[in-house]
């Protein structure tokens, strides 16, 4: 019975990964090319957010009370966004510190002064 639960929320999150939109828009925004869209991207959030307080606002007036679900899915949907920005921010650091450290080991080993490891340290007598 616990294999048939795994199995069936992989599935589910297979499906939701691939053919709803907003995780389709956060998958892209994880790749190298779609970091930098991350913190704009938190914009999206907004009209989520409208959306859903003018769907409460409409629930309020007497609205069918199955909208609550929509409410409760551009909350979800709107918070994803919010807290995708900071992290994608993080990982584009990250990634530029790893590009950048890897360009200057590149530049010294094509310049030959490349430090190996078993090399020893030449240290000047000069103060």
């Amino acid at each position: 019975m616990l294999r048939l639960l795994w199995n069936l929320s992989i599935r589910v999150r297979l499906f939701l990964r691939t053919y709803m939109p907003t995780n389709i828009l956060l998958n892209a925004l994880r790749t190298r090319r779609g970091l930098k869209w991350g913190v704009p991207a938190m914009l999206i959030a907004a009209p989520y957010l409208l959306g859903a307080w003018l769907l409460t606002v409409w629930i309020a007036d007497g609205g069918p009370g199955w909208l609550n679900l929509l409410v409760l899915l551009f909350i979800w949907n709107a918070l994803k966004f919010l807290v995708n920005g900071p992290i994608t921010m993080i990982v584009l650091i990250r990634a530029r510190v790893a590009e950048r450290r890897d360009r200057r080991l590149a530049e010294r080993e094509s310049t030959g002064y490349a430090i190996s490891e078993d090399a020893p340290l030449l240290i000047s007598s000069r103060a």
